[in-house]
């Protein structure tokens, strides 16, 4: 093993692998060094060592990029911000909120209960978020408008103690943790939920690694906002609390390029650094902060550690030798945890042990002083300085890893404990210690009382440390977190925007893909609402013939177009700019979705409704990036997700995982998602702008929904609306578009039969029809189905309505009421697999017969994939018969 390899991983190794020629000359150098900063104060030597550095480089001396500092706090204790709040009031308060979240939790463990609920992680991260709290957190009546916090889902008992100390709770209110429905009126949400807490929660976050892209993508879009036009949020910072075992999700580390790409100085990622994850260390053989620490800055973070608290100070200092710092380096994260669930006498003879200087450093102390060295993420003078440092940073966004004992307070039992996330109860002994811990005026008989139903602790609303607090909140704009949901009033387009929709294509082929296309392009010159679209397409904007956007919306670029583009002098270029319209996240869905539902919650972020529109490949929306659909669904997004190249038999060349057959299924479970499947540019025009006005109509019954259309690459001949449209039936899913064609009166009775199509299908159907008729006397009328999804819905609402009120005339579902009096088996065929049009089987009283696109995709034709799958037209003529 090559020299310093195997401590690659905890210091970059500068002079590992370097023969020293001359020591004396270099104890000189060094020497000077320690003199300067001596003098003149790190600041100073700083500056110097990094002219030092660029003049290397300049000279073309190989000095490795240093990656991985020592194992100690990165913001020197001469350069530290003085702390400005009152430190004994907010211990005061920090403290009953450690208690109010543990007991909160405690109290839901009841036998009766048992709903579960995390102890330990807000136990150990209070000083981050309190700090935050008190000095940074800026609410939406600051005249910044108010910063953007993603809180870290485990820890939300500590928020629910903060709004019970502000009034905005009441102990009520905190005994309906996790019991939404039996406590409904006085019930808290488990983790950060918007949908389920809509005046509380802003960002969901519990869904791990989400939080991070989100949060990316909110910094971006604040920018967004700001370059275009719409909002000033010069001034907003967004905040994200992290869990170091979270960042091994890839999503958590998987989009840092964004931000550092786009000098989000704006963002500041918190990493709660206790170096446990779930079941146990998350780098027991290693250094999770150093990796992190080497991963953000060669992604072009900002970075600050916060490793240790202030009584290390005067350890660090009189450590001339380095010989401190080297045990600090070298100690793996395994037994930093092992000490924090042991003693002080533990950690003196395991840590300062290991060497003659270290033992002789805390021979003055005793084991208790030794215990009492805090971890830096429990100094809120050490976070303080952090946090300052971070937002006065311009640039880059920020990552603050900040050290922590998770369960820190909660006694012998929590902390540090491998199984103290999993944790929810305190014995008597535990609660005792905790109490005193925490001087919490409750007596032992308190306690004593029912181990179960430990009371609460607020002081009153006129407690001076109260009063301090809710001073805090006022200054700084207001409680956090806090959701509303008023916005500026905006006029949606007008009838003209939806006329090109209506006209079809003339003799000209379109698939459905184009008339969107041609119809968001409409819709974006509506002079009233036409700046509020958000396209976002992950490069694939020629496929979907949306590169006639790039020269007149243009792509959001906040550095704007500093190259000569190679296609500058074609009608269609590439065009970026500042103010551009067209969100361009590259190869990249994950952050896409992101994007999408930055902006489609713009309206209660920042009181400005934006439709985000979101064209993505294939099967590459639902299937890749469903769980993020599903958060957006909780932080209430609105706007439409467009699959286009949709379907199993439509992309002929690209084969297995380009073939999509199930994406309204998986679109099916999602509750806020209104799923169709429109045959034409008609249909989409009405299914768009009924979405926008149910996201933003003054009549709307649920305004926080997400519209997904599935368009299609196949060029037909767009129709022009027919006259008479039961644009009623289309919106809810199924109408009539074509009844049979009339009998010439020589063949007497004809046999009927109702076809069912969606997508892609419906021309099929349709030439079915005529092959019936002609060829084999049979009459079919064929069915325009929009939506199978919201059949189904309508269906099973009107099975439950009758379930609940037996005594109540059963109200009909949509699809048996739009196939009332038919008579002959009803075939129901989609360009996807089976079990999306059977959605609705159950609802038809005729006999029914589903074709569908069962089984992988492959490379082929589309006739030769539709024979094969057998839904093609001859297909559907065979089934009828």
């Amino acid at each position: 093993m090559a020299a310093g390899e195997e401590t690659s991983h905890i210091l970059s190794g500068l002079t590992a692998q370097l023969p020293d020629r001359d020591p004396e000359e270099t104890a000189e150098w060094i020497e000077s060094l320690d003199a300067l900063i001596a003098e003149q104060g790190t600041e100073r030597a700083q500056y110097i060592m990094r002219s030092l550095l660029q003049r290397a480089g300049a000279r073309s001396v190989g000095v490795p990029m240093v990656t991985t500092t020592d194992y100690v706090n990165t913001i020197p204790v001469d350069q530290e911000a003085a702390f400005p709040g009152n430190e004994e009031f907010e211990r005061r308060y920090r403290a009953y909120m450690r208690w109010n979240a543990a007991v909160m939790v405690h109290r839901a463990q009841r036998s009766d209960i048992g709903v579960g609920g995390h102890i330990s992680t807000y136990a150990g991260a209070a000083t981050l978020y309190e700090v935050g709290f008190n000095h940074f957190f800026r609410g939406k009546d600051h005249p910044s408008g108010g910063d953007q916090v993603f809180f870290q889902g485990h820890a939300s008992p500590g928020m629910y103690a903060r709004a019970f100390m502000e009034g905005r709770l009441t102990e009520e209110d905190l005994d309906g943790f996790r019991q939404e429905k039996s406590k409904a009126g006085h019930a808290l949400s488990s983790y950060p939920h918007p949908r389920l807490m809509p005046d509380f929660w802003e960002f969901p976050t519990v869904s791990m690694g989400i939080g991070p892209m989100n949060a990316i993508y909110q910094a971006q879009s604040n920018r967004y906002l700001q370059n275009r036009g719409i909002k000033d949020t010069s001034d907003q910072q967004v905040w994200a609390f992290l869990g170091d075992g979270e960042m091994d999700e890839p999503e958590s580390r998987g989009l840092l390029q964004l931000a550092a790409n786009e000098n989000l100085d704006n963002l500041n990622f918190v990493i709660n650094c206790n170096l446990q994850r779930l079941d146990g260390p998350v780098r027991g053989n290693g250094k999770i902060m150093q990796e992190l620490e080497a991963f953000f800055r060669g992604a072009g973070w900002n970075v600050i550690k916060v490793v240790w608290g202030r009584e290390w100070d005067s350890l660090l200092e009189a450590d001339k030798d380095g010989a401190l710092v080297k045990i600090m380096n070298e100690t793996p994260d395994g037994d930093y945890q092992t000490y924090k669930a042991e003693s002080g006498g533990f950690v003196r003879e395991h840590f300062f042990g290991k060497s003659p200087q270290t033992k002789d450093m805390v021979a003055d102390l005793d084991d208790e002083q030794i215990w009492g060295l805090k971890r830096g993420g429990h100094d809120y003078r050490k976070v303080y300085a952090a946090y300052k440092a971070a937002t006065e940073f311009k640039g880059k966004p920020t990552v603050i890893l900040a050290k922590t004992v998770k369960g820190y307070g909660l006694g012998p039992h929590f902390e540090g404990r491998n199984a103290t996330h999993q944790m929810k109860k305190l014995t008597m002994d535990d609660l005792k210690a905790f109490r005193d811990h925490l001087r919490i005026p409750i007596s032992d008989d308190q306690l004593d009382a029912d181990l179960y139903r430990p009371p609460y602790y607020h002081p009153g609303m006129d407690a001076p440390e109260i009063k301090y607090l809710m001073e805090r909140r006022a200054e700084l704009g207001g409680f956090v977190p806090e959701r509303r949901r008023t916005h500026t009033p905006v006029t949606l387009p007008d009838a003209k925007s939806y006329e090109v929709a209506k006209r079809g294509s003339g003799k000209q082929q379109a698939a459905t893909t184009m008339a969107f296309v041609r119809l968001l392009k409409d819709l974006m010159r509506d002079k009233n609402f036409g700046a509020r679209f958000v396209p976002v397409v992950p490069d694939e904007s020629r496929t979907f013939g949306m590169d006639a956007f790039f020269p007149t919306a243009k792509i959001y670029n906040p550095k704007g177009q500093n190259y000569l583009s190679v296609d500058r002098d074609l009608v269609l270029a590439y065009k970026e700019s500042p103010a551009g319209q067209l969100i361009h996240p590259g190869i990249n869905e994950a952050g896409a979705v992101a994007a999408f539902t930055a902006a489609g919650t713009a309206y209660a972020t920042h009181g400005e409704p934006l439709v985000p529109i979101y064209v993505f490949y294939s099967m590459f929306g639902f299937q890749r990036t469903g769980d993020s659909f599903w958060a957006a669904a909780d932080q209430m997004t609105r706007g439409f997700i467009i699959g286009a190249t949709a379907g199993r038999t439509t992309l002929t060349g690209e084969g297995l995982q380009h073939a999509d057959g199930h994406s309204p299924i998986l679109a099916s479970t999602n509750p806020a998602v209104k799923t169709y499947d429109p045959a034409y540019g008609y249909e989409i025009g009405h299914i768009i702008r009924h979405g926008l006005e149910e996201m933003y109509g003054e009549n709307s019954i649920d305004q926080n929904v997400m519209y997904y259309l599935t368009v299609y690459n196949e060029p037909i001949t767009q129709p022009a609306e027919p006259e008479n449209l039961d644009i009623n039936g289309l919106l809810k899913g199924i109408y009539r578009l074509a009844p049979a064609p009339q009998s010439d009166g020589t063949t007497g009775n004809r046999p009927t039969a109702n076809i069912l199509a969606s997508g892609v299908s419906v021309p099929w159907a349709l030439e079915a029809q005529r092959i019936l008729a002609e060829d084999w006397n049979v009459a079919a009328d064929i069915y325009s189905v929009t939506s199978w999804n919201e059949l189904r819905r309508d269906g099973l609402a009107a099975e439950e309505h009758a379930f609940l009120n037996p005594g109540q005339p059963a109200r009909t579902p949509f699809i048996t009421e739009q196939l009332a009096g038919t008579t002959g088996p009803v075939i129901a065929v989609s360009d996807y697999m089976k079990a999306v049009p059977d959605q609705i089987r159950q609802f038809i009283p005729n006999d029914f017969a589903s074709l569908g696109a069962d089984g992988f995709g492959f490379s082929d034709t589309r006739q030769a994939a539709r024979r094969y799958f057998k839904n093609d037209t001859h297909s559907i003529v065979a089934k009828t018969l």
